[in-house]
């Protein structure tokens, strides 16, 4: 009987260890899914930007006047949006009366129709801070430093910004020329100077015109044009890798200015080691011959320690044609993303193409080198709204220049959070 009852309970144990073999593969299967479909609402560029979202917060004091640090420098600034904020006009960095802002970039002295809502938009990373700078704070920080912007008229509207709002905070000024600039000022009581140095290419050019005993480029039939020395630094701004401890440079709009360097008429012909180049090269060409012979020299000459930006190229939102063609920008709201697009894109080399063509060579000669990268083309891409237009006292609408107060503010926020996290890691 013994042996009866274990044969007859035997099939109902098997029964039941299958039962629970099927609910722990259930169990599994559920898990599995779960898990497949978390990871597929996660999209592979928040996967790439999770581990750069981490923050370190500090004090203003510790980090000059920025409220949160991002300890890893991986956060692209660049990738966000603007936001509106209708009170922003109640407390501006500073205003119309700052005696520094060009004319024709004044929009609240020349009554743009949109001046005061240009400064209530505000730039928002999605994966990051960026705090507005407090300039008090930013002059004790940076107290005995000397601070140089090296470009064109683009890095002197930004070079504005950032007096205009340290001059409202410090009011013992001395406006001097160091090393050579264009303009430069010297915040007394914090012996913090800035200057600007005026370089249109970066490489010394003038006018060039035929010899009449004939030559190279004679022997092909060029006349006149300009004359760009592709090694030698334009003498505007070469003293000042030995006197800033902090530069800014920038180059672009210049390049492709067919109005200015007509390839017809006037064409940029290049030089290297006092030959012409042969066969002549185009200016995108030129620009790369420039920047590796550039790069390399002002790293050499810098004083040690000093801190080297390059500057991304600002875009012109000229609608309707280029600026000669009667192109304008009378935008009264910042661009959508999809706007961006067709104002921008390289496929359909439009107008206003020339910023993202210059990014391409600028980010190629720059890799390996001692250069940080301040990008500000992308944010500044939507900002159609925030040209002087027809308030620039012009002929033509500028819609390359930017309205101070305004965008380059913006910039200086950019600029002084990456010195702020480069001095903290230090």
């Amino acid at each position: 009987m013994a042996t009866r009852e274990h044969q007859q309970r035997h099939p109902q144990k098997t029964t039941s260890s299958f039962s629970s073999s099927r609910l722990f593969i259930f169990l599994l299967c559920l898990g599995t899914l779960f898990l497949g479909f978390s990871l597929f609402k996660t999209s592979p560029r928040e996967q790439r930007l999770q581990p750069e979202q981490k923050t370190e917060t500090t004090s203003s004091e510790t980090n000059g006047g920025a409220s949160t640090t991002n300890s890893n420098s991986a956060c692209d600034y660049s990738d966000g949006r603007w936001i509106y904020d209708p009170k922003a006009d109640k407390s501006l960095r500073y205003d119309q009366t700052c005696k520094e802002i060009f004319k024709g970039w004044n929009c609240i002295g020349s009554n743009k129709f949109n001046a005061f809502e240009v400064v209530k938009w505000r730039w928002k990373p999605y994966h990051c801070e960026l705090p507005q700078f407090d300039p008090l704070l930013f002059l004790k920080r940076f107290a005995n430093a000397n601070i140089g912007f090296v470009g064109d008229s683009l890095n002197r509207n930004m070079f504005v910004s950032l007096f205009c709002t340290l001059r409202r905070t410090s009011s013992e000024v001395k406006k001097w020329r160091p090393a050579g600039a264009d303009r430069g000022f010297t915040f007394l009581n914090y012996n913090l100077t800035i200057s600007y140095h005026r370089t249109n290419l970066l490489a010394r050019y003038g006018r060039w015109s035929a010899n009449t005993n004939g030559g190279l480029l004679e022997s092909l039939g060029y006349k006149e044009g300009y004359r760009i020395d592709v090694d030698i630094p334009e003498g505007t701004w070469e003293e000042a890798l030995s006197f800033h401890d902090i530069l800014i440079f920038n180059t672009g709009h210049w390049w492709w200015a067919p109005a200015k360097f007509d390839p017809v008429r006037s064409p940029m012909l290049f030089f290297q080691k006092g030959t012409p180049v042969m066969p002549p090269v185009t200016p995108d060409v030129g620009l790369d011959m420039v920047l590796k012979n550039m790069i390399p020299l002002v790293q050499k000459r810098i004083q040690p320690g000093a801190t080297l930006f390059f500057r991304t190229q600002s875009p012109r939102h000229f609608e309707g044609g280029d600026w000669d063609q009667g192109g304008s920008c009378q935008r009264s709201q910042p661009l959508s993303p999809q706007e961006v697009e067709e104002f921008f894109s390289v496929k359909k080399n439009g107008t206003n193409v020339e910023g993202r063509l210059v990014n391409e060579h600028l980010y190629n000669a720059l890799k390996g080198s001692d250069f940080h990268i301040l990008d500000i083309t992308h944010m500044s891409e939507y900002r159609a709204d925030a040209h002087p237009s027809t308030a620039g006292g012009k002929k033509h609408d500028d819609c390359m220049h930017w309205c101070l107060p305004g965008i380059t503010d913006t910039w200086n926020d950019l600029f002084v959070e990456r010195l702020n996290n480069m001095k903290s890691r230090s």
